[in-house]
């Protein structure tokens, strides 16, 4: 596969303007596709945003990168050698829109889905070349987190695997590659591991919403940005381990349903941010200076650990 030079990312949302910035950055020339003028024009207000930390954090530019807005599917196509799903989770769509894509591109082009967690071999499912479709799932905010998980569906091609990978190294992020699908991935399996654990702490009365934060964040999260799971064991010690999980893993949580933390605020429409407040309450103030405050925040972790990394 030749060097991607044109990509189409399909569906703005929430990650859609972020990953246009990530790829613009590179000097790729990049179509964003959504229904509507409304949706494009937030795209708009959010792909502004997204160079804006970019900027902060100082990476390098290739220049020839740029973005444009397309309200018509074919027209954001043309030409692409990289196309980048993002619709909403739903197999369906999925199946329609990559349907569209075999349509419209060459032959050789990547088809990708930013997809969290359905199986890539469903996403290829029907398709002529289901060789070249391989899972790149970004981490929100994808202007923010520099690692995006490569992952195969069961017909992926070896080139089509080693092109994402050679992208994503290209704008200046970690590939980790899978060497499977499973259901989540990796990244959302071990977050939902933990929301679990946290949210049956607070659903059995051992500790509040607040206080469980607190714990986390400078605990073991403060933590595990420098010394990640697979090394804190060597650091413990595997016979350390391997004592305490002897008698801590079966007092773990293993509901297979959802925390009643959360069903009874989601039946009383508190839903989070979006809501106006969830587990924690906000006001307009708070909601207005929070994504400013938290991006700072990401960009000051990311440029520390970019620099002291062991």
């Amino acid at each position: 596969m030749s060097e991607i030079k044109r990509a189409a990312v399909i569906g703005t949302g929430t990650m859609g303007p972020g990953m246009g910035a990530v790829l613009e950055r590179a000097g790729i020339e990049v179509a964003l596709y959504d229904v509507s003028d409304e949706a494009l024009e937030r795209a708009r207000k959010g792909l502004d945003l997204a160079r804006g930390v970019i900027e902060r954090l100082e990476t390098e530019r290739t220049e020839g990168g740029d973005v444009r807005f397309e309200t018509d599917l074919a027209a954001a196509l043309e030409g692409a050698d990289l196309v980048l799903e993002a619709v909403p989770e739903k197999l369906e769509l999925k199946h329609e829109v990559f349907a569209e894509f075999e349509r419209h591109v060459a032959d050789d082009a990547i088809l990708s889905s930013n997809t969290s967690g359905i199986p890539i071999t469903k996403i290829a499912e029907g398709l002529a070349h289901p060789e070249r479709v391989v899972g790149m799932h970004w981490s929100n905010p994808p202007q923010l987190i520099p690692m995006i998980e490569v992952i195969p569906g069961e017909r992926t091609s070896d080139e089509t695997i080693a092109a994402a990978r050679g992208l994503i190294e290209r704008v200046g992020y970690r590939a980790s590659m899978l060497n499977k699908e499973v259901p989540g991935f990796v990244e959302n399996r071990v977050l939902y591991a933990i929301m679990r654990e946290c949210l049956a702490l607070v659903d059995e009365g051992v500790i509040d919403a607040e206080e469980l934060d607190l714990n986390v964040k400078w605990g073991i999260g403060y933590k595990l940005a420098v010394i990640p799971p697979m090394q804190l064991l060597d650091v413990a010690g595997l016979d350390i381990y391997e004592s305490v999980a002897n008698y801590l893993n079966s007092e773990l949580s293993t509901e297979a349903g959802v925390s009643e933390t959360i069903t009874k605020l989601t039946e009383q429409g508190k839903l989070g941010i979006k809501a106006g407040g969830g587990l924690f309450d906000y006001s307009d103030d708070e909601l207005a200076e929070l994504p400013a405050k938290r991006a700072a925040a990401l960009v000051a972790v990311r440029k520390t650990l970019d620099a002291q990394e062991v």
